[in-house]
């Protein structure tokens, strides 16, 4: 199996897809739509039926019974897009029998998978570990978390002495720009619980994430000549920084953990008219969520006061929730993933996802969607990596979920 996954997922990441944010169109590029195209002949080919891309370009199959004992529809989900931070590589580096020490992912300039930094990496000595080049991302997230669902698919349509209920595939679009299944259709679905396979490393499982907004400030100058500027000038880059400098320093993503939430500046650009920065609001608390977007409109109010009306203002947009009130009242399906995870050899580890998935809207769509592990680390960067067997317990997890 090990072999068949890397071959899937070499052939997956050759696949251009990665979503744009500055696009308007559904999906953000075309490259997705195409390898949604290559996924829809791999998945009839391999014996699943009601194969099918609909008009917004989400991939979507079944596996029928093969038992009369009546079982509950379980779905599997991933995403086909992977993250516009930078391009993929388009063939994996691959390290047999990982020997422990530090990876030069790139001689040229200097690019090296340390065990100092990523101690992690001796969790996998003697396995198989698939890297970037140094110049790329890996792709991983989430072209893994495809090739195991459609690895286990494979092997259960192969095994027919495996009984299972229903089975449903879903392969979804521009999730990394936060727009992942805003057209995805839960009825049609049909399932009755499904999970997503887009987590971390190797025993992860995740049914609480954060909550999420976006935040846009705009700051309003008044540019005059500089040599007249006395009294008259007001800098808009300088409104911002105040601006970022009266949010509070500890509620960073690089001083947050656990359950902590922040405050992200992504984005700044400006001139002494105009200005705008951008940020991403995050926490699992719902009202600490809302404290912290009334933080933003309470230091608009402020400047606003020190500098005049309409010199700041604050647009807020809510992006995800917290799943977890969703699947609280069904958490058996937390608990028949725990049990397919021990059941494969994996000890589960049950934590809050520092991020959302697609499964975060699905399940306030009604689709109840916790989060499994796909085996990746570094997710986003040149730094990603992921071990091959870590793959292989993914596709047995997928396996056991299903089994009577």
């Amino acid at each position: 199996m090990k072999k068949q996954l890397i071959d899937r997922f070499t052939k997956y990441i050759s696949f251009d897809t990665k979503a744009d944010p500055t696009s308007e169109t559904y999906p953000s590029t075309h490259g997705q739509l195409v390898f949604g195209d290559y996924l829809v002949e791999e998945l009839k080919q391999i014996g699943l039926q009601e194969v099918r891309k609909d008009e917004h370009g989400y991939v979507t199959a079944l596996l029928p019974a093969n038992c009369d004992e009546k079982a509950p529809t379980i779905g599997f989900l991933a995403h086909m897009d992977t993250a516009p931070d930078m391009p993929g590589i388009e063939k994996p580096v691959i390290i047999e029998n990982y020997d422990g020490k530090d990876i030069v992912l790139d001689k040229e300039s200097n690019t090296v998978l340390s065990v100092e930094d990523f101690p992690e990496l001796l969790d996998y000595v003697g396995q198989t570990l698939l890297t970037t080049d140094g110049k790329t991302l890996l792709g991983a997230d989430d072209k893994a978390g495809i090739a195991e669902i459609v690895t286990a698919m494979e092997y259960l349509v192969k095994h027919p002495e495996i009984k299972h209920g229903p089975i449903k595939v879903g392969f979804t679009l521009d999730e990394e720009i936060g727009k992942g299944v805003i057209h995805f259709d839960v009825a049609s679905f049909g399932a009755d619980f499904a999970y997503t396979m887009d987590g971390g490393g190797i025993g992860e499982l995740e049914f609480e994430n954060f909550n999420a907004a976006g935040a846009k400030v705009f700051f309003q100058g008044r540019n005059v000549h500089p040599g007249y500027a006395k009294n008259k000038m007001v800098n808009a880059q300088l409104l911002a920084m105040e601006f970022n400098a009266l949010l509070p320093e500890f509620e960073r993503p690089q001083y947050t953990q656990d359950y902590e939430g922040f405050y992200l500046l992504i984005s700044m650009k400006g001139e002494v008219e105009e200005a705008e920065l951008q940020y991403i609001i995050r926490d699992h608390d719902q009202t600490l969520f809302e404290n912290k977007k009334q933080y933003l409109l309470d230091v608009m109010k402020f400047m606003n006061k020190k500098y005049g009306e309409g010199r700041v203002r604050v647009e807020i947009k809510d992006q995800y929730f917290n799943m977890r009130k969703m699947v609280e009242p069904v958490y058996h399906i937390v608990e028949r993933a725990e049990k397919a995870m021990v059941d494969a050899g994996v000890k589960p580890i049950v934590k809050p996802i520092r991020g959302g998935t697609d499964g975060a809207n699905l399940s306030f769509k009604g689709l109840p969607c916790p989060n499994i592990f796909a085996g990746g680390h570094n997710f986003h960067g040149k730094y990603e990596f992921i071990p091959v067997e870590s793959m292989v317990k993914a596709v047995e997890v997928i396996v056991n979920i299903v089994k009577i």
